[in-house]
């Protein structure tokens, strides 16, 4: 194994503290337990939005904490879990008056911690779980589609909403309502290694990939050999397509999203790929990103989102945000 370490111990917090140094224009980062929040406090009357899983998947979530999307981020170990008592100090420390909404991927650790939490806490709170990803059902972490880079998306659009006075309610209603209209896929070429393990994950031989795999590197739909990207691009598409029901004319947001381990030379050539597919089904790119935003460590490999979009969402994307991570507008 070679990664950049003193301890495996250690790994977390001097990662976090790294961070917290170099962003701390924009954020804080607080131990025992570990949370990062705004570095100035949330204003009173504002809904406030907390999101966090294992770490290993940066910049998500820690990275978008900020004006117009987070309030609050939990890291937890690499792909475990955070506690229910992380949850609960990052509530405390954050809460305006106005509830709390926990943004939660569903995977059954983080449903369970956050559940406990939102039990334990003073004051009203709502859940949004994300689960875009159209890969399989059921995995070894969740059950039922796994949530996985669709949750950038939500965090962005309700904490536009949020930033602008939304209620809590109208909050929770926005984001059912974007997960409900994203859907995602990706493909690995490599594993990655957990610090703690000190080897791969899994294994691929030098000329397959995994179809379809999860974010903490779960089996996908197949093992299969390496394709040309323009064909992976378009059976990624069409599952999602299929499981969208995308009409023609329709107008979208596209993400090609990085692993860790993929260069942004690759994800825009996919991107292109991706653009020539819609462009011949009729399907519009409205807004776009590109990048590494949910990772899986140094994971070689790129999973692509589609989210239906309307004029509410296209302008809760376009408002403004200021994060370590993200950021426009302003």
């Amino acid at each position: 194994m070679k990664k950049f370490l003193n301890s495996t111990d250690d790994f977390l917090k001097e990662s976090l503290q790294g961070f917290g140094a170099a962003h701390k224009d924009i954020i804080s980062c607080h131990y025992n337990p570990n949370i990062i929040t705004r570095s100035k406090a949330t204003k009173k009357g504002k809904v406030v939005i907390i999101s966090g899983g294992g770490s290993g998947h940066e910049p998500m979530h820690g990275g978008f904490v900020g004006y117009g999307m987070l309030d609050a981020a939990c890291p937890g170990f690499v792909f475990s879990s955070p506690s229910p008592d992380q949850m609960i100090a990052a509530s405390e420390k954050v809460e305006g008056g106005a509830g709390i909404l926990f943004i939660v991927k569903n995977y059954s650790g983080d449903i369970m911690n956050f559940q406990m939490a939102s039990e334990m806490i003073t004051g009203a709170s709502e859940t949004v779980l994300i689960n875009d990803d159209v890969a399989v059902e059921d995995s070894s972490y969740t059950t039922g589609r796994r949530g996985v880079a669709a949750t950038v998306i939500v965090e962005k659009i309700v904490g536009s909403l949020a930033e602008t006075g939304g209620s809590l309610k109208e909050c929770k209603i926005l984001g059912d309502k974007v997960n409900r209209n994203s859907g995602s896929m990706g493909v690995a070429f490599s594993s990655c290694t957990v610090p703690a393990a000190g080897k791969p994950t899994f294994k691929l031989g030098p000329d397959e990939m995994e179809f379809g795999v999860g974010i903490h590197g779960e089996p996908g739909r197949r093992r299969d050999k390496v394709q040309p990207a323009q064909e992976i691009t378009n059976e990624l598409l069409g599952a999602i397509i299929e499981d969208l029901k995308l009409e023609n004319n329709g107008e979208i947001l596209l993400f090609v999203n990085g692993m860790g381990g993929t260069p942004l030379t690759e994800l825009y050539l996919l991107y292109d790929n991706a653009k020539k597919t819609l462009d011949n089904k009729n399907i519009k790119i409205a807004r776009s990103l590109v990048g590494n935003y949910c990772t899986s460590l140094e994971m070689q490999g790129a999973s692509l989102t589609i989210t239906k979009l309307d004029q509410e969402l296209k302008k809760h994307w376009d408002s403004p945000v200021h994060t370590a991570a993200m950021r426009w507008g302003l």
